[in-house]
């Protein structure tokens, strides 16, 4: 290290920090996978990793510090693949709907993820705060296009998490399959106030999986279908 110029050390040292943050991160993953997460403790953790107690704190204040990590993590990879189709959709309730389809059909393919995901947002409120926020703005939009008298943005946010969730869950645990995608997201569009016209307009103009993996062609952005007028 002697040989090495301050600013190459210090980046040395950040990447290493780093490296060490992910194996906790993914050490609690593999526990929270196994076990309820209210029976995880720091030992368990640290054991798991392979580092010591005092290598824990240095990257997270408690356990629970830890369990927010984990569950920003578990949705930020599907938020960030979403986000380049999710901002080409001009309707808000079809942005809803999309990055609603975009974490079941994930859950789908990832039964174990589907259960994890669920079980961290159950155990706190702070996990996938950017997720919340992005559906939040969605439904701020979406709430401007209704009669007075409909659920507030606050509260459809509770509703259409709650619902995610459950779907989740449920899935998870082999109570739901592929086949109830489509009335998955209906149900969701029915709690945020459209009705079956609506919901489905917005379910025919859904943007393929392919649009989130591939949202650019020769440089310029894919535009999903849009829905009708009114949808």
């Amino acid at each position: 290290m002697a040989n090495i110029n301050p600013i190459r050390r210090a980046e040395i040292g950040r990447e290493k920090r780093a490296r060490t943050r992910a194996q906790l991160i993914a050490a609690a993953s593999a526990l929270f996978a196994r076990q309820a997460v209210e029976a995880v403790t720091v030992d368990d953790v640290i054991r798991e990793a392979g580092v010591a107690k005092g290598t824990f704190y240095v990257h997270f204040e408690d356990l629970h510090a830890l369990i927010v990590s984990v569950a920003d993590e578990l949705v930020a990879t599907i938020d960030e693949l979403l986000q380049p189709v999710r901002l080409s959709i001009e309707d808000p309730a079809l942005r809803i709907a999309y990055g609603c389809s975009c974490f079941i059909d994930k859950a789908l393919s990832d039964p174990a993820w589907a259960g994890l995901a669920a079980r961290m947002a159950s155990t706190t409120a702070k996990g996938g705060e950017v997720a919340r926020r992005r559906l939040y703005e969605d439904l701020k939009r979406h709430a401007k296009r209704l009669p007075p008298g409909s659920a507030s943005a606050e509260l459809s946010l509770e509703i259409v998490v709650g619902i995610l969730l459950q779907v989740l869950g449920a899935i998870a645990e082999g109570r739901l399959s592929s086949r109830h995608r489509e009335e998955a997201l209906a149900a969701i569009l029915r709690a945020i106030g459209l009705d079956v016209r609506q919901v489905k307009s917005v379910l025919t103009s859904l943007p393929t999986q392919a649009d989130a993996v591939q949202p650019r062609l020769h440089g310029r952005a894919v535009k999903p279908r849009r829905a009708t007028p009114g949808g």
